[in-house]
């Protein structure tokens, strides 16, 4: 049994590794309600609009590997810690780029947007992989559900809080990455603490090799879970960026009501992410099912929504995409860090971090070109997408040891 001590560092760290996801899934979802005034503004196009989402999820999904080998190699809070502080200098750029240049901003808020992204690429994904360094067994899953319902409460509360700062005005949302950031960072470097004796001090052709035999021998499962999440992902903010347009355009709903209505399905998928975490510890089996069932309702509910055009049936279904996507994500983060090495967990937690976020990077700019042909085909790519993956993750998810 562990002593009173060991239980309080546990708690203290996973609180530290918790505010992680929570302040880097703001980087995308704080800005969605602002897109459509942030098009006005700069007088741009809905597809450069989208581009702002994309900006800063190409370039984390590139640097995250090199983050990953970085924590492997040197450990998870110097990378963690340095990654905050960039993410946060990013934000900054872009507020004084909005500031300053008005509506000649938006090639300056872009690199802003590619300097953060570039940050994030050390934060939620190595704090996953140090979640999984301090805990194991059933706790390691209670712990990764933790940190899912975090990253999910951040895509519940942004929405809200982007429009809330909109008020002041709509480039305000950008300062709040570095107000947010610092301390963040400053609480992880004092209250988490890493375990020691998981430094992997191969080169890098030594490391890459070792990489490579993960994958030969546990490859079918790590990109059938790869595959999973990013399609999860991908189709969640796709259509949360297709809601934020059809409330703006269609049913004129702007500001803070908006905001709320776009949490409603993200505040079901954080609650979904939290039990299930509890509930499948470190039953395999379960964890499959679940991941199954869970692409299995993301593609019901993508099919069903072509049936409908009312909004309350649209934000209805969204809520049972939500749920299902609750199911799958800490499932799915669970497989992958428990079956991995220590020494080796953080690139390839990286490696899955990065298809989440091109999930991310490429929802908003396919939605948007969805649209453009028809909602009925949108919906119903989405929906094959979704089924196509579940059967995937059916037969391809197992023995995860």
């Amino acid at each position: 049994m562990k002593n009173k001590s060991a239980s309080n560092t546990e708690k203290w760290s996973l609180i530290g590794l918790s505010l992680v996801p929570l302040v880097m899934v703001l980087g995308n979802s704080m800005l969605i309600p602002i897109l459509p005034d942030m098009k006005n503004e700069l007088n741009i196009s809905q597809f450069q609009s989208s581009l702002i989402i994309t900006a800063f999820s190409v370039p984390a999904a590139i640097v995250i590997p090199i983050s990953g080998y970085l924590s492997d190699h040197y450990g998870r809070k110097k990378v963690i810690v340095p990654a905050l502080i960039i993410y946060a200098i990013g934000g900054l750029i872009a507020g004084l780029a909005a500031v300053i240049l008005k509506e000649k901003a938006y090639y300056a808020i872009m690199v802003g947007r590619i300097i953060q992204g570039i940050g994030a690429a050390g934060t939620a994904p190595i704090a996953m992989a140090l979640a999984s360094d301090i805990f194991s067994d059933a706790t390691r899953s209670k712990a990764l559900g933790v940190i899912e319902a975090f990253n999910g409460i951040g895509k519940v509360v942004s929405p809200i809080a982007g429009s809330l700062i909109a008020l002041i005005a709509w480039y305000a949302t950008f300062f709040a990455f570095p107000i947010l950031c610092i301390p963040i960072a400053i609480f992880v470097l004092l209250a988490v603490t890493e375990p020691k004796g998981n430094l992997n001090k191969q080169t890098v052709k030594d490391y890459v090799k070792n990489i490579f035999k993960i994958f030969r021998k546990k490859g079918v499962i790590l990109i059938a879970s790869f595959l999973a999440g990013s399609m999860t992902l991908f189709i969640l903010f796709g259509l949360l960026f297709f809601l934020s347009d059809l409330l703006e355009n269609q049913y004129k709903i702007d500001g803070v009501y908006k905001g709320f209505i776009l949490a409603i399905p993200l505040l079901f998928m954080a609650s979904t992410s939290y039990i299930t975490g509890n509930r499948v510890k470190s039953k395999v089996n379960k964890m499959k099912k679940l991941a199954v069932i869970g692409m299995s309702i993301i593609a019901i509910g993508s099919g069903i929504s072509i049936l409908t055009t009312n909004i309350y049936y649209i934000v209805g279904l969204l809520v049972v995409i939500g749920f299902g996507s609750g199911l799958v994500l800490p499932c799915l983060n669970t497989l992958i860090t428990g079956s991995i090495e220590a020494k080796e967990r953080g690139l390839i937690t990286s490696l899955y971090g990065s298809v989440r976020f091109i999930g991310v990077a490429i929802g908003p700019p396919v939605f948007g070109f969805l649209m453009k042909i028809s909602q009925q085909v949108m919906y119903m790519s989405m929906s094959g997408l979704a089924a196509i993956t579940a059967v995937i993750a059916y037969f391809f998810i197992k023995n995860a040891k």
